[in-house]
C-alpha cells in the first residue's frame, strides 16, 4: 500500500477507490488524479500536531492551486498563501477571506500590490526595501493600512536540495538583519504600512528540524525590541514522502521543536507540498519502448511540461504499472516526448 488513498486493490492501482485505468479512459493521458480525502487527512496532521498553539494554516497554492483543492482547504479553515495576484484572485474565487490570503513572493509588481490592497488582501509578506516604500505610496493612495511581515533572511543552510534551498545568504530571497533592523527602526516613515510580523521560510522539502529552529531564533532576536510584533511566519518546508518508509520529520517533529519558542506569539504556516503532494498521481501511458545503448528506454505521453523537478534538479517520483505484476523486471528510463534530452522522468525505473 502506497497510503490510504493510492493502492492497489485487486491488482489494480486506485485511488480512493476508483481504479485509475478506468480514469484513464474517461479523461485521456497526461492527466493530473488527486484525492481529496488525502489531501485533507494531510492538512488536519498538521493542525493536530500545531494544536495548543496560537497557530494558522495558510495552504500554498503554488503547490496546486486547481480550485476544487483550494475550495475544500478552505472549507476546512485553511487560509491560503499566494505568490501571485493571480493565485489571490483564485484563493477569493475559492471562497478565502481576503484577510486569510498572505500574498507572498519576490517579484510582486506594482499593479499586483495595487490590486491586492485594493482586494483587502491580509497580509504581504515583503521581501524589499523598496516594496515597503511602494505599498506606503499604493496604501495612502487607497486609503488603507497595508499589513506587512518582514521576510528575514537568516543566512541559514537548510538539509534539502540547493534548487529549493532558499534562507541562505546568496539566495535571492529575502531581507538581510540588517535591513530587517532598519526597516523596523525606521517605522515611522511608513505610516500606511504595519510592519506586524516576521517571516522566514528558508526552503522545500527539509530534511530536519534544526535549520528551522535557527531561522525562527534569529527572528526571534530581530523581533525581541519591537513587543507589539507578535506574528512569526515560519513559511512551509515541512516533507512529503514520495515512497513509503521514507525516513522524514513529520509535522509533529516540527511542533515539539518550535512550541517552546513560539509560546505566546501568532504562529502562521505555509505548507503546500506536504499537503497535496502524496495525495495525487500523474496518469501517463507508454507510447514506445526502444533499446539504445544498451538502455531499455520507455517513452510515455507525459514530459517535464507537465512534471518539471525531475529534469530541473534530479527529483525522484515512484513510477508504477497500472496493473499489478509478478513478472520479471528489468531497468528502464522513462523518458518523455519534449525534444530536450533533460526530458527524463525516472532513470533505472523497474
Amino acid at each position: 500500500m502506497l497510503n490510504d488513498s493510492i493502492r492497489y486493490i485487486d491488482g489494480n492501482l486506485c485511488i480512493d477507490g476508483v481504479r485509475l485505468d478506468t480514469l484513464a479512459a474517461q479523461v485521456g493521458t497526461p492527466a493530473y488524479i488527486y484525492s481529496l480525502p488525502r489531501a485533507l487527512a494531510n492538512y488536519r496532521r498538521i493542525t493536530d500536531a500545531f494544536a495548543g498553539m496560537d497557530a494558522h494554516v495558510h495552504y500554498s497554492a503554488k503547490a496546486n492551486a486547481n480550485l476544487s483543492v483550494l475550495r475544500a482547504l478552505v472549507g476546512v479553515g485553511a487560509g491560503v498563501d499566494a505568490v501571485s495576484a493571480g493565485e489571490c484572485y483564485r484563493a477569493l474565487k475559492a471562497g478565502c477571506a481576503p484577510e486569510n490570503i498572505v500574498f507572498a513572493g519576490v517579484g510582486k509588481t506594482v499593479d499586483e500590490l495595487r490590486w491586492a490592497l485594493r482586494n483587502g488582501i491580509g497580509w504581504f509578506n515583503v521581501e524589499n526595501v523598496r516594496e515597503v516604500e511602494l505599498l506606503e505610496s499604493l496604501a495612502e493612495e487607497n486609503g488603507v493600512t497595508a499589513r506587512v511581515s518582514l521576510r528575514l533572511n537568516p543566512d541559514v543552510t537548510a538539509n534539502t536540495h540547493p534548487y529549493i534551498a532558499t534562507g541562505h545568504g546568496g539566495a535571492k530571497f529575502g531581507l538581510t538583519p540588517d535591513a530587517v533592523a532598519g526597516l523596523l527602526a525606521g517605522r515611522a516613515r511608513f505610516p500606511h504600512v504595519h510592519i506586524a510580523g516576521i517571516h522566514v521560510h528558508i526552503g522545500s522539502q527539509l530534511g530536519d528540524t534544526h535549520a528551522t529552529v535557527q531561522a525562527v531564533e534569529a527572528a526571534l532576536e530581530i523581533a525581541a525590541p519591537y513587543p507589539d510584533i507578535r506574528t512569526i511566519d515560519i513559511g512551509g518546508g515541512m516533507p512529503a514522502a514520495y515512497a513509503p518508509g521514507a525516513d522524514l520529520p513529520t509535522p509533529a517533529d516540527f511542533a515539539a521543536a518550535l512550541r517552546p519558542l513560539l509560546t505566546g506569539y501568532q504562529v502562521i504556516l505555509e505548507p503546500g507540498r506536504s499537503i497535496i503532494a502524496d495525495a495525487g498521481v500523474l496518469l501517463m501511458q507508454v507510447q514506445y519502448v526502444k533499446r539504445q545503448a544498451g538502455q531499455r528506454i520507455v517513452i510515455v505521453d507525459g514530459s517535464m511540461a507537465e512534471l518539471m523537478r525531475p529534469a530541473l534538479y534530479q527529483a525522484k517520483h515512484m513510477i508504477l504499472p497500472l496493473r499489478e505484476t509478478d513478472s520479471e523486471t528489468s531497468p528502464a528510463q522513462v523518458v518523455g516526448p519534449v525534444c530536450e534530452t533533460a526530458d527524463v522522468l525516472g532513470k533505472d525505473i523497474p
